[in-house]
This record gives C-alpha cells, sequence and structure tokens, in this order.
C-alpha cells in the first residue's frame, strides 16, 4: 500500500530533532517559532537533524529522482529557498506536543522545477516519546495554486483598475430598487413617467435604497472628501438640487429595460463647487435578474462645461464691456418683432468724443471709457430689459413691455450712475448722447431703432454745436 499509493509519501527519523527539542528547553527556550526566525542556521541544523528512511514510488517520480539514494543525496536542491520558513511552523508543532501537523510549502525537483505541495505528517504509533517514526505525505498541488496566484493576480490588477482609474467609479447594490419597481409593475403601473408624476415620493424611496459598496480614489479627489466613511456619509451635499429628476430619468431607462445608459448631470463638491458629469450606468454581466451589482462612473466635464459656457457667452456677449454683442441685439430685435411684445422702448446712446481720445491719448484710453460705459449699463440694466454694446461707440437699450415712464426712469438712473463715474473719474469725463422711442401701434421694431437713433444724433448735433461755441468763445477771449 505504502509503495503503490498515489501521493508521495516519506517515513523520516525526528529523533535528532526531539534531541535538539531537549536541549533548548533545558536551555531555557519557551518560544521555538521567535528562537528559529531569531536565526536560520537553527532551523538549518533541525533540518540537518532528520533522517529519511523510506520513500515511495510516487515520491521518486513526483522529485525526478532514480531511487532514494539519488533523492537524499540532492535534498538541498528539493528543500530550499522559503522552505525553512515554512519548516518552523511544522517545528513549532511539534514543539507544542502535536502529534500531527500540517503547511503549505515549496519544494523543487532535482531539475530545478518548482513544486507547491500540501505536507501532512503524522507521529506514528508508539513513536510520540522518540519520534523515531514519522509518516509525511506530500501532495502536488502546483495546478491549484497557480489558479490561485493567477486569480489574486487578476483581483490584483482589477482592483488597481479601479482604485487608479482617473474616472470617479462606484460599486453599488440597484437589487431593492429593482424589488419597487418590480411591485408597482404588479400592481398595473404601466407607464412610469406618468406614475411618477403622481407620486414623486416613489423617486426619492427609490434613491434611498441605493447601496454603495465601493468608491475608488478619483471619487474622494472629484468630491474633496478627506475619505470614504466622509464621503458615503455626506451623499446628500453632492447629489441634491437636479438630481431627482435625474435619477427619475434613469428610473424609466431601467423600468424600459435599458442596464446601460448615460446622462449629464450637475453633482456637488463636498466644498459646496459645482461638478458638471458624464454618468454612465452599466449592470454588471451576469446581475442582469437581480442588479445586486451595478457600476457608475461619473466622468468630470466641468472644465468642457465651462469652456462651452464661455464660447455661448462670446457668442452673444462683447468681451470689452460684458454688455450683449450686436449678433444677440439682432436675434432679439427679430425675437421682439415675431412676438409682437408691445410696447417696447428703446434707447439709443452714443459717446462723444471717443475718436478724439484714440487719437489723442491712444485706443488703451477710448477702451477704458467703453469699459465703464459697459459698467454703468449693467447696473442700470437688468432683465427683461437688455443692453447691448451694437457698433463701436453706439449702445442700446430695449425695453420689452415698457412705455415712456419707464423709458424715463432708466434714462435718469443711467445718467445718475453716469454722473458719480465721472466724479470717480474726473480726469477722464463720459460724455453720451441719447435718444429714446416708444413702440407705436403697427409700428415694426427697425421704425422704433430708427426713430430713436435720429433723436440722439439730433442731441449729439447739439453738442457739437455747444462745443463749437465754446471753442470760438475761447478764442475770442484769448
Amino acid at each position: 500500500m505504502f509503495e503503490l499509493a498515489p501521493i508521495a509519501m516519506w517515513v523520516e527519523d525526528f529523533s535528532g530533532v526531539k534531541a535538539l527539542f531537549d536541549r533548548w528547553r533545558a536551555e531555557g527556550v519557551t518560544d521555538l517559532r521567535s528562537y528559529l526566525r531569531s536565526d536560520p542556521d537553527r532551523v538549518a541544523a533541525c533540518s540537518q537533524a532528520i533522517r529519511v528512511l523510506q520513500v515511495n514510488r510516487r515520491t521518486l517520480e513526483l522529485f525526478e529522482a532514480e531511487d532514494m539514494e539519488h533523492l537524499v543525496a540532492n535534498l538541498d536542491s528539493v528543500f530550499r529557498d522559503e522552505m525553512l520558513t515554512t519548516h518552523i511552523e511544522e517545528l513549532a508543532q511539534l514543539w507544542d506536543g502535536k502529534l500531527e501537523f500540517s503547511s503549505n510549502a515549496v519544494n523543487y525537483t532535482l531539475s530545478g522545477k518548482r513544486l507547491d505541495i500540501q505536507l501532512h505528517g503524522s507521529v506514528l504509533p508508539g513513536h510520540e516519546e522518540t519520534l523515531e517514526r514519522l509518516l509525511l505525505t506530500t501532495s502536488d498541488v502546483t495546478e491549484r495554486e497557480e489558479h490561485r496566484r493567477r486569480e489574486q493576480a487578476q483581483r490584483r490588477y482589477s482592483e488597481g483598475i479601479f482604485e487608479h482609474s482617473p474616472v470617479s467609479l462606484w460599486v453599488e447594490n440597484f437589487s431593492a430598487i429593482k424589488v419597487l419597481l418590480e411591485s408597482i409593475r404588479d400592481r398595473g403601473i404601466t407607464d412610469l413617467r406618468v406614475f411618477t408624476d403622481v407620486h414623486p415620493e416613489f423617486v426619492r424611496q427609490c434613491m434611498s435604497e441605493i447601496r454603495v459598496i465601493e468608491v475608488n480614489n478619483a471619487t474622494l479627489d472629484l468630491f474633496r472628501a478627506p475619505d470614504r466613511r466622509t464621503l458615503l456619509h455626506r451623499q446628500q451635499e453632492i447629489f441634491r438640487d437636479d438630481m431627482e429628476k435625474c435619477f427619475r430619468e434613469q428610473l424609466i431607462e431601467l423600468w424600459e429595460g435599458r442596464l446601460q445608459h448615460s446622462r449629464e448631470v450637475v453633482n456637488y463638491a463636498l466644498d459646496g463647487s459645482e461638478r458638471h458629469v458624464l454618468l454612465q450606468f452599466s449592470v454588471f454581466p451576469g446581475h442582469e435578474n437581480d442588479w445586486s451589482l451595478v457600476l457608475v462612473s461619473l466622468t468630470d466635464i466641468t472644465a468642457r462645461k465651462k469652456a462651452e459656457a464661455y464660447l455661448e457667452y462670446l457668442g452673444k456677449h462683447d468681451v470689452l464691456t460684458k454688455l450683449y454683442n450686436r449678433a444677440f441685439y439682432t436675434e432679439e430685435l427679430n425675437r421682439l418683432e415675431r412676438k409682437q411684445l408691445r410696447p417696447v422702448g428703446v434707447i439709443i446712446i452714443d459717446m462723444n468724443g471717443l475718436k478724439e481720445t484714440n487719437d489723442s491719448l491712444g485706443h488703451d484710453a477710448g477702451d477704458n471709457l467703453l469699459r465703464r460705459v459697459g459698467e454703468v449699463m449693467n447696473a442700470t440694466v437688468s432683465k427683461p430689459n437688455c443692453a447691448a454694446r451694437i457698433g463701436g461707440d453706439e449702445f442700446v437699450i430695449l425695453m420689452p413691455g415698457c412705455g415712456w415712464m419707464e423709458i424715463n426712469v432708466m434714462i435718469d438712473d443711467f445718467q445718475k450712475l453716469l454722473k458719480t463715474n465721472n466724479q470717480f473719474y474726473s480726469e477722464a469725463r463720459i460724455e453720451v448722447s441719447l435718444g429714446a422711442a416708444v413702440s407705436e401701434v403697427g409700428e415694426s421694431m427697425e421704425s422704433v431703432v430708427r426713430r430713436a437713433d435720429l433723436k440722439m444724433f439730433e442731441q449729439k448735433q447739439e453738442f457739437y454745436a455747444r462745443k463749437r461755441k465754446l471753442l470760438q468763445k475761447q478764442s475770442t477771449v484769448a
């Protein structure tokens, strides 16, 4: 039976090890593990004290030995490297009085091939005191351990991808949400959109049933969280405002069987700053029936959204004055024409002497004057009225639904703020000419603007006429 056993078997004499144990006990050693770890030579001494008495055929095959003498003569090639570390535990179990021990270890064939083995040893009956006869079995578990190592490597690889992904990743459990959706489907509900219109509390109930299993490091960075516990504890600060509406759309997608979907949403970091993110939702393969494992990725698109908003701003605004530009003004004028909202008030404002300033002091000085006009108009005009720069030194204020009373108030406010601004910049005063008009029944917007522009032009002519008279008077006096 020993010779034909399909597992490698060894009969060994551990009496030499027993003698070492007795000597060390006499010297006061109580903790063999620490004693052996402190000096590897002591482990080697124990190994050398073991005598191999017999091995079976399977042992020779496993270790690629011609016969027992060949194997014993090369034991230092079989038991090496990390084997001494695992050997400490086997020796410690015998030290503690156990008659059986086991461990997982690494051996090597005589040709140098690595073997993962599962070692089991038993003191044979009648040799409990002397340890002269021990039966050891060596099971080859290399294939199993290779699979385990590959699995561990794959797990570490997956965890590394998850943890170090530059995208915020959330692993969540949606199984309770699936149960809720199935419960209302069983009640005969067919249109979830209509149902949630009537029962918005159902959306909030589903949101409360989300269970977060794990988040990665990028999630902590994205939402400015010091650790996972803080992040999960303060989720209501992250998912707020319009998030309920977005989650409702997610529920409808799931209700309709779309287990993978994406949308742009707005979240908030724990410091209160806004985060525009691309949310991508996917139920893990194999969990389609219970949604117990889903992956939510949040890609930060805040910078892109800011760039888009800025480009949109540039398309509608004058960069220098921060007022609306001519393109927006034209679009707004056409909208008012189509909408037939009447009356509409129009104020045309034109700067006096901008060309002279540019010629004498340079364009930087002229730009500063334009900026100041923009500041005054932005402070004066508020929605639904709008102010635009429609030419080099020409501005317009559109006032839908307003008549002469509102126009006069607007002009008065503008002139007061301009006067204050001039007092602050007394060395570079701003002078303007303005004209106003209110739409008449059946009159086109183009005609209203033309009448206001003519009024402005009349005031500008009066300004320059006064200026010429003043210069002539000064010249006569001189």
